[in-house]
């Protein structure tokens, strides 16, 4: 039986296996990347807050995972990352970028080198992009490619006592996780990738395990931090925590639009080797770029800097908006935009137009926040 025409297909929205815990505890719903995820609990100040100075646990299943195994594993990925995978080592993980053949960006990954395979994780709403990229690049490679994201649940345990609350939990000695490196091991016998990585700028875990298991880790990591101040954290204080950090949000900071070097990522780009996109990153590297990200603040009062804003220099339009939020921790509007690379020096004076209107800013030094992790 066909469709009628013109009438669209309301897609249902998929859920974590912990969909009915956030309800149950009074969490805000709401879309994200074609799932039903939770924005904030006790409210985005309060948890980005906690998160800061104690503990947040966030769910992050709504994330990719892709596994690449095989012979020549590591040399396909060599090809369609941006970074030096061949010189990643065994249990760290390395910050990557999948690129276009023009060296705008399919997605931001992080990918974990583990003894018999490759994990990467990709966003939520690249997923399927990132999984159907790989698989038109197989080529002549000798490899498997698994989506395995409905096989893993993905959990964030982030702040400073967030390795107080996990060590009990485990056999792993967390002190010898390094950042940016993981283990396999056990917490509360339930098999489980730990990495030492995070999207906050806290020293933090990323749990990988499988789904099954999600309600009872979930409950013992609760429990385990209570006396810490532990609180469920939602994407709100997740935005708001990233973006102070310095870190990029896809369809943001960086889209299919954007080359590494306009976003400041031209460290995750390794020139050295063959990859996709090489050749029009170099011509970017040796050339130049003509916007550059930029962060900013707002020094009058006006309202919230919102993606997409018109950014100003002298009454011209010349950029917009990427992100705006209010920062908890500095108690000022920020934002991010790009601008001409000319003007993207720190002190440089623009206008945001805000509800058509002109609101002064000033084009500051970031990371806004420096990160303190284990180093």
């Amino acid at each position: 039986m066909g469709v009628a025409q013109g009438c669209p297909i309301e897609v249902p929205l998929k859920k974590t296996v912990l969909n009915a815990k956030h309800g149950a505890l009074g969490a805000k719903l709401i879309e994200f990347s074609g799932w039903e995820m939770p924005v904030q609990y006790s409210g985005i100040l309060e948890e980005h807050n906690a998160v800061r100075e104690a503990v947040g646990l966030f769910d992050i299943d709504h994330m990719g995972q892709i596994i690449v195994s095989g012979p020549d594993a590591a040399n396909f990925l060599q090809f369609v990352m941006t970074c030096n995978v061949l010189s990643l080592p065994l249990a760290k993980a390395r910050y990557s970028l999948l690129c276009y053949a023009d060296g705008t960006i399919i997605d931001d990954t992080l990918v974990y080198r583990l003894p018999d395979r490759y994990m990467v994780v990709v966003n939520a709403g690249n997923t399927d992009k990132a999984f159907s990229w790989f698989q038109y690049h197989v080529g002549n490679f000798d490899v498997k490619i698994d989506n395995q994201t409905d096989s893993l649940c993905m959990l964030s345990l982030q702040g400073p006592r967030s390795q107080e609350v996990l060590q009990p939990l485990t056999e792993t000695d967390l002190s010898q996780i390094a950042y940016y490196a993981c283990a396999e091991g056990k917490v509360i016998d339930v098999p489980t990738i730990i990495a030492r990585t995070g999207y906050t700028g806290e020293d933090g875990f990323e749990l990988f395990f499988t789904p099954e298991k999600a309600a009872l880790v979930w409950e013992k990591l609760m429990q385990a931090g209570a006396s810490c101040g532990i609180k469920p954290i939602g994407l709100g204080a997740r935005d708001t925590l990233r973006f102070e950090a310095g870190m990029p949000l896809y369809g943001h900071e960086i889209s299919a639009e954007i080359n590494p070097y306009e976003a400041r990522l031209g460290w995750a780009v390794s020139l050295d080797k063959a990859f996709i996109g090489k050749d029009a990153l170099l011509k970017a590297k040796l050339e130049g770029t003509t916007r550059r990200l930029v962060g900013f603040e707002i020094v009058e009062a006006g309202g919230v800097p919102r993606q997409g804003f018109e950014i100003q220099i002298d009454g011209k339009p010349v950029g917009f908006v990427a992100s705006g939020v209010y920062s908890p921790t500095f108690k000022k509007m920020l934002g991010s935009g790009y601008v001409p690379t000319e003007n993207a020096t720190p002190g440089t004076e623009l206008a945001i137009m805000i509800r058509n209107k002109p609101v002064k800013a000033v084009i500051r030094e970031t990371p806004f926040y420096k990160p303190k992790r284990k180093k």
